[in-house]
C-alpha cells in the first residue's frame, strides 16, 4: 500500500511536469480570492508554483531574500504589491484585467 501524498506535493508535481498549467491554476485561484479563505489559497497557488521553480531561485529572479518569499507566501502572509509583482515576474506569470 503507497503512503499518501500530500495535496501540496501533489500539486507541485504537477506544476513541473506542466509549467503552462501554473498560469490557469494561478487564474483560478485569482478568480476565487474574494471568497472564504480565497486570499490564503492564492498565496498558497502562488507558493507551489515557486515551489515548482525552486523557492531559491523564484526569490533569486525575484530580488528578495528566499526566508521573505516563505514569510510572504504563507497562510498568514500578507505581501505588499511590489512583493507581489515581484514574485509574478520572478515566476514568468502576469496579472491581467478583464471586463
Amino acid at each position: 500500500m503507497k503512503a499518501a501524498r500530500s495535496h501540496d506535493a501533489t500539486v507541485v508535481d504537477m506544476l513541473r511536469a506542466d509549467p503552462e498549467f501554473a498560469a490557469v491554476y494561478l487564474a483560478a485561484a485569482l478568480e476565487e480570492a474574494e471568497l472564504p479563505g480565497g486570499q490564503t489559497a492564492l498565496l498558497a497557488a502562488l507558493r507551489q508554483i515557486a515551489e515548482a521553480q525552486g523557492i531559491a531561485n523564484v526569490a533569486e529572479r525575484a530580488g528578495i531574500p528566499r526566508e521573505s518569499v516563505y514569510r510572504a507566501l504563507s497562510p498568514r502572509g500578507n505581501p505588499t504589491l511590489k512583493t507581489l509583482l515581484a514574485l509574478l515576474n520572478a515566476t514568468g506569470l502576469r496579472l491581467g484585467v478583464q471586463t
